[in-house]
């Protein structure tokens, strides 16, 4: 972790704004956010970010913020009510509108329940999210990312858990270690969602 820069609370709309534009082309979230504004998905980008500001980590590869990788303790992994309010990342979510979080919540609270069935009575890390600004990317700075976070996993001998949306990131987090839990189809909009784990040592 000495080696990348740990943001600060005045720069979770700026990460916000970096994961936006990581993850303009992501089937899963371009399906959630169909008829919704750049306001409303720079929303729900900048929220996971407030919140392990508080409960967790958040990094980027340098001050520049090429990159952003977002994680917290298991325990933390549910985004409780309390828990949004008392990160203010509730206000933030907000401002997605209610129909957004509707679809949002409907298509993604499967991953959700495996979530907790596969890590019931563990401690392990939770990978929020991560991704890269287009400018920035296939120049190693999401592997850097990660290959931090799997030394962290490492040293503390704890998993990694983590759901992500295409074959292309499924071989990337393959190539370091993870496994395929399950593959799941996402109501609502009928996409696949994959659930990783890494467990340490491999």
């Amino acid at each position: 972790m000495e080696n990348l820069y740990r943001l600060h609370k005045h720069q979770a709309d700026q990460a916000g704004v970096v994961l936006t534009e990581a993850f303009q082309k992501d089937p899963v979230f371009n399906a959630i956010f169909e008829n919704a504004t750049p306001e409303q998905r720079q929303a729900f980008f900048t929220t996971p970010v407030q919140y392990c500001l508080k409960y967790g980590q958040v990094f980027a590869p340098s001050a520049q913020l090429e990159g952003i990788a977002a994680w917290v303790p298991g325990r933390y992994a549910e985004m409780t009510l309390l828990r949004l309010l008392f990160s203010g990342a509730f206000w933030t979510g907000m401002k997605m509108g209610a129909d957004v979080s509707k679809r949002m919540a409907t298509a993604l609270k499967p991953t959700d329940l495996d979530r907790i069935e596969f890590m019931r009575g563990r401690d392990y890390t939770y990978l929020l999210i991560i991704g890269v600004a287009t400018r920035y990317q296939g120049q190693g700075f999401g592997g850097q990312l990660l290959q931090a976070l799997i030394d962290q996993s490492e040293k503390s001998g704890l998993p990694i858990y983590l759901e992500t949306e295409t074959e292309e990131n499924v071989q990337l987090y393959q190539h370091f270690g993870f496994t395929v839990l399950k593959v799941i189809t996402l109501p609502l909009i009928n996409l696949p969602m994959w659930e990783m784990i890494r467990e340490p040592g491999v």
